[in-house]
């Protein structure tokens, strides 16, 4: 059974691979821009290809029984077709709820008639990666409020839960809303990276026009996007918690201190800058 990773080198799609490996799984197949500095593990065939270039796709759609699907709306609808007309069976689909722009995804997948399992994540624990040239260079993070709260998943758990659903028939047809083990406000997340960091790290209640500012240097145009549609009324757009991936995987989920443990020096220490 050759299993597909579409973005094979990205945040989630790297980690799919380790994850199928992990489970014993060595017919993988991994779909990267840049096959040569793809840097994957020894027996993982590398292919090149872009989601959202359907036309580099055929030949990674080879003898290919199920794959994990990285999001790409403005294409999906070409790909799935290439992905049935190849004799794909089933797509795990990293997407959202059908009335979201990600669900324009878990929709093409339904609709090409293949067997399908939709991964629908609410916040990332990566997201506040947004925060570490503030960190870095201030010792500060600006926003508007630090009670606003959010139930962020490990893309480790995610992931997890793909490699999961890839390997087995138990999943197919279901949709899962994944999110962590708690809900945590900013502040609470700041605190949680300034223990792992052993440093002070200061919340300071900024304006709209402030944060904006603050999230430049890191999110570029979409930072007042991101203020506007996710940061103002942040509670009332995250999921509640659920123990969806913990059941899944047979195992507690990742919390926010542990993934801070592991990760934060790596990307809110001072020698980090070149990975915003």
């Amino acid at each position: 059974m050759t299993i597909l990773v579409t973005g094979a080198t990205g945040n989630i799609g790297r980690k799919v691979v380790d994850e199928l490996l992990a489970r014993g799984i060595t017919d993988i197949r991994a779909l990267t821009v840049d096959p040569a500095r793809a840097a994957l593990p020894a027996g993982v065939a590398v292919v090149r290809g872009y989601v959202r270039k359907p036309d580099t796709l055929r030949a990674a759609f080879d003898g290919v029984e199920r794959m994990y699907l990285a999001p790409a709306p403005d294409t999906v609808d070409e790909v799935v077709a290439l992905a049935r007309a190849a004799g794909v069976r089933h797509i795990v689909d990293l997407s959202g709820e059908p009335d979201s722009w990600w669900g324009t995804v878990s929709n093409a997948v339904e609709a090409s008639g293949l067997v399908w399992t939709h991964l629908w994540p609410g916040d990332f624990m990566e997201n506040t990666r947004i925060w570490a040239h503030q960190i870095r260079e201030t010792g500060t993070v600006r926003e508007p409020d630090p009670d606003a709260g959010s139930t962020p998943i490990a893309m480790d758990d995610i992931a997890a839960v793909a490699a999961a659903a890839l390997t087995g028939d138990d999943h197919i047809g279901r949709a899962y809303s994944l999110t962590g083990p708690e809900k945590l406000t900013r502040a609470q997340l700041l605190a949680q990276l300034a223990s792992a960091l052993g440093r002070e790290i200061e919340f300071v209640r900024a304006t709209r026009e402030e944060t904006i500012r603050a999230l430049t240097t890191a999110m570029g145009d979409t930072a007042a996007w991101y203020v506007d549609n996710v940061l103002t009324g942040l509670d009332g757009i995250t999921l509640p918690v659920n123990r969806v991936a913990e059941e899944i995987l047979g195992r507690p989920a990742m919390t926010f201190a542990e993934w801070a443990a592991r990760y934060a020096s790596g990307i809110f220490g001072p020698d980090s800058g070149q990975r915003d």
